[in-house]
Parts: C-alpha cells; sequence; structure tokens
C-alpha cells in the first residue's frame, strides 16, 4: 500500500512539473512575440519595409547609393535597382536615369543619345 502511494505521489509530482514546465514555456514565446512587436527595431524595421515597398514601386524615385553606405545597403538598393529594370524598364540611380532594352542591354540619354552601359 505504501508503495502504491508513492509511486502515486512520483507520477503526480512529475505531472505537475511537466505542466509548470510547458506553461513557463509557452509564456516565454508569448512574451517574445510581444517584445519583437513592440520594440523600437521592429518599429524601425517596418519603416525601412514600407520605404523599400515604395521605392520599388516607382522607377522615378531616386535611390542614392553613397561612398558611406555599408554592404548590406549597397546590395539591397541594387536589387531594387535590378527588379525595378526588370519590371518597369527603367530606374533612376544616383541622379540617372537607366533603361533596359528588349536585348536586356543597359542604357542611357545623355543630350537626346541613347549610349549604352
Amino acid at each position: 500500500m505504501k508503495i502504491l502511494i508513492f509511486v502515486f505521489t512520483v507520477i503526480l509530482f512529475l505531472f505537475v512539473i511537466n505542466k509548470i514546465r510547458f506553461q513557463k514555456y509557452k509564456n516565454n514565446k508569448l512574451l517574445k512575440f510581444k517584445k519583437k512587436h513592440l520594440s523600437k527595431e521592429s518599429t524601425i524595421e517596418r519603416i525601412f519595409t514600407r520605404d523599400d515597398e515604395k521605392t520599388t514601386s516607382d522607377p522615378n524615385i531616386n535611390i542614392r547609393i553613397g561612398f558611406y553606405d555599408n554592404a548590406d545597403n549597397i546590395s539591397r538598393k541594387s536589387n531594387i535597382h535590378r527588379a525595378r529594370l526588370a519590371r518597369f524598364k527603367k530606374s533612376k540611380l544616383n541622379g540617372e536615369t537607366i533603361f533596359i532594352d528588349q536585348d536586356q542591354k543597359l542604357f542611357k540619354y545623355i543630350k537626346g543619345k541613347k549610349i549604352y552601359i
């Protein structure tokens, strides 16, 4: 009888411990989710995402690639430029409008002349 009570107590103890551990894990996920969406970093990331979407949708918006841009920004901006070229057949980069023709050659107009790049 004592063994049965002991086994029952151990099983109940393990069940309670498991339940507590599961609840902590569940709450940690919820806390991580809240922190992610309420942090300043996520707000800044959302602003950059909206700006990228706006830039991608209009080929007349100038994309500036400067000397002091880091590699991630340069690759992001060049990818936006390539996407605009593929979609609209033109894109404005560093103040110059660049076009792409049917043969996938890049060119720009200088004083009314078509100059291939």
